[in-house]
């Protein structure tokens, strides 16, 4: 039990995208990232925070992550590349992009793809692009695992589930349709869940999930995130530390 509550802790988006943060808040965001047992794997802003994380984060083994085209994912195409780079160059590690997932519902197959393709090519080799689908959106799950493939081909790092600011947000059912796309796909493309994983037990079914699908082994920070800040409280009461508070941040 306490080796996958280490295990998801070192998973962990630490996330706050919330309308009122502040440099104060996102401080406080960053003084939970470091815990007793391991770092978490990033933590994730708003773009104008970037500086704050790293300036409270150097040199402690913690990714910075940024949202693009969020949450809507319809603030168009040279929007999303205007704020890829604008993310790098202010530092960010990571770069978490909304694709454009209602009007692939409504059947345009070709606006997603090609979002993803020009943020990756900004993005090259060094920063990881993680790919919002807002799995939540999608009543069938067929098409949410042609848009998934669609992404990886495209040259998503990751393919995430979703912004955690719509009604539904990550699933199991999702989740494995996601993870089934990225095993037929072939290609070294991460998973992450955001949004309603707030404790140890939900966190131990999603890494479960991913390890009877992925294999033994695949369920690590290069290929698997949560993007659940709630969920740190619980893993560290698991863990048998005083809880501190987490700013959900809307995941």
């Amino acid at each position: 039990m306490t080796d996958k509550a280490k295990l998801a802790l070192s998973l962990l988006d630490l996330t706050s995208l919330s309308a009122d943060d502040s440099e104060a808040s996102i401080r406080e965001l960053c003084s939970k990232a470091v815990t007793p047992f391991t770092p978490v794997a990033a933590v994730c802003v708003f773009p104008p925070f970037i500086s704050v994380c790293k300036d409270a984060l150097k040199d402690k083994g913690v990714n910075f992550a940024a949202v693009a085209n969020f949450p809507s994912g319809n603030e168009g195409l040279d929007a999303a590349i205007a704020q890829t780079k604008n993310i790098i160059e202010l530092g960010g590690t990571e770069v978490d992009v909304v694709v454009p997932y209602q009007t692939w519902i409504a059947g345009d197959k070709t606006s997603a793809p090609e979002l993803v393709r020009a943020c990756k090519d900004i993005c090259g080799e060094k920063i990881s692009l993680k790919v919002i689908l807002e799995s939540g959106a999608f009543e069938d799950l067929s098409s949410l695992y042609e848009l998934s493939i669609a992404a990886i081909n495209a040259g998503a790092d990751f393919i995430k589930t979703s912004t955690g600011k719509t009604d539904v947000s990550a699933t199991l059912e999702a989740a494995e349709t996601m993870l089934k796309a990225i095993k037929d796909s072939g290609k070294p493309c991460g998973f992450k869940a955001s949004g309603g994983i707030r404790t140890h037990a939900q966190a131990v079914e999603y890494m479960d999930l991913a390890t009877n699908i992925m294999g033994p082994d695949w369920v690590n920070s290069k290929n698997f995130r949560f993007g659940a800040s709630g969920l740190l409280n619980d893993l560290l009461n698991v863990l048998g530390h005083q809880k501190q508070v987490a700013d959900e941040g809307g995941y």
